[in-house]
């Protein structure tokens, strides 16, 4: 599927890797081949995704940058460098959309007749197997804009920020680059996928620029009318002795700090569904729950809201993004001093991507573990971060920043 749709020059491939929850739909979903575009910048484009979406009433995949922030506040700007340069909102109405759904495969699009999707079907099937090659033909040391020493100054100054009232938490990211890197996106993906497979992994091309993304992290789902969102706050590594791990997994539980963290976020997301929750029906389902994934431990929270049925979409993503556990609080503030003290612009890192369904229901993750690579000028970008508060070792929130870059370190090895 995945070599299939890349065939193609916009294609979007969203793949659970048999994660168990109650709140998955598809194993995977590939979209291929654009029928219409919608690419945009800030400004309007939550009111353009919403006529896009009332045209067509079809399936729409796609992504949310994180500077779509300038929209939803007024007054912020994004004026740091950016190499990779996705459109801050693009969606695209798919010609073709394959489902994997409980061991069956269900191939359509407008209009697909029988014999179409059987021809897809076995385009497909008679893909050639890619000999194993590099991903990445290596020309350049990894770089970064914030070394160790310009980090630990960066997160100090933000504790001072903390300690004057500024604001309570920061999501602080570095960005990892590589300049002059011939990459071969697909390959770059299988190898992430197989190191870290993740529950909201994404492989998503838009002609010369791709995102290779091995997400544990819900931003939002629609579902009817209720909506959900899954912010992670606190994270562990972990070790291949079951003793030792399950002694990290129940200090990750105790943690004070990474309790505190993440019962913040829920609250700024509780609020933020407000906005377009019937009154009463904003629930936290499940509170700092520990869960595992290929290289970490995670604190994973749920909080649930009922919606009117005359909501626009679009009103409910506008009013939760950018998601909270990837800002900090309050959210305004802190996005102010995102844009100070990191170096690079952040682009669809810490943004989202997913789909829209005909009836109306989405589901986005939020983007992180990810690579982004830009084919034309040949840059390969990654971001890490972690959260800032008064109490954080600055060397331990440095440490958490290499432990969550590992599994994409280890694929340009």
């Amino acid at each position: 599927m995945l070599d299939w749709g890349n065939q193609f020059n916009i294609c979007c491939l969203l793949d659970n890797n048999n994660y168990p929850s109650a709140y998955h739909q598809y194993e995977v979903l590939l979209a291929a081949d654009a029928l219409q575009l919608l690419e945009v910048n800030a400004g309007n484009a939550f009111t353009a995704l919403q006529d896009f979406y009332d045209i067509h009433k079809d399936w729409l995949f796609g992504h949310l940058s994180y500077d779509l922030k300038n929209e939803v506040v007024p007054g912020l700007k994004s004026r740091n460098p950016d190499g990779i340069g996705f459109a801050d909102m693009c969606f695209f109405r798919p010609r073709v959309v394959i489902r994997l759904q409980q061991e069956q495969v269900h191939i359509g699009g407008e209009a697909f007749t029988e014999q179409e999707a059987l021809a897809v079907y076995q385009e497909c099937l008679r893909m050639p197997v890619n000999v194993i090659q590099p991903a990445v033909a290596r020309v350049q040391q990894l770089r970064a804009h914030l070394d160790h020493d310009r980090y630990i100054r960066a997160v100090k100054d933000l504790q001072g920020h903390i300690q004057r009232g500024d604001c309570y938490e920061v999501n602080f990211c570095r960005e990892n680059y590589m300049e002059g890197v011939s990459v071969y996106p697909p390959a770059l993906f299988t190898q992430l996928n197989t190191l870290s497979p993740a529950p909201f992994a994404a492989y998503y091309r838009v002609h010369d620029k791709y995102l290779i993304c091995s997400s544990p992290e819900r931003f939002l789902q629609k579902k009817g009318n209720t909506v959900i969102s899954q912010p992670i706050k606190g994270t562990s590594r972990k070790d291949p002795d079951p003793a030792v791990d399950l002694q990290l997994r129940q200090q990750l539980l105790r943690s004070a700090k990474e309790r505190a963290e993440n019962i913040m976020v829920v609250d700024l997301v509780r609020n933020d569904l407000s906005h377009t929750a019937l009154r009463g029906s904003v629930k936290v389902v499940e509170l700092c729950g520990i869960y595992s994934f290929a290289q970490v431990h995670h604190m994973i929270s749920t909080i649930s809201a009922q919606l009117s049925p005359d909501i626009p979409l679009t009103e409910v993503i506008s009013h939760a993004f950018p998601m909270g556990s990837m800002t900090g609080a309050p959210k305004i503030r802190v996005m102010e001093l995102i844009e100070q003290y990191e170096q690079s612009r952040r682009g669809l890192y810490s943004g989202a991507v997913g789909y829209i369904t005909p009836a109306g229901d989405f589901d986005f993750n939020v983007v992180i573990r990810s690579m982004l690579y830009n084919a034309a000028n040949q840059y390969l970008s990654f971001q890490t971060g972690s959260a800032i508060t008064f109490s954080s070792d600055p060397e331990k929130e440095w440490e958490e920043c290499l432990l969550k870059a590992a599994a994409m370190n280890k694929t340009l090895i």
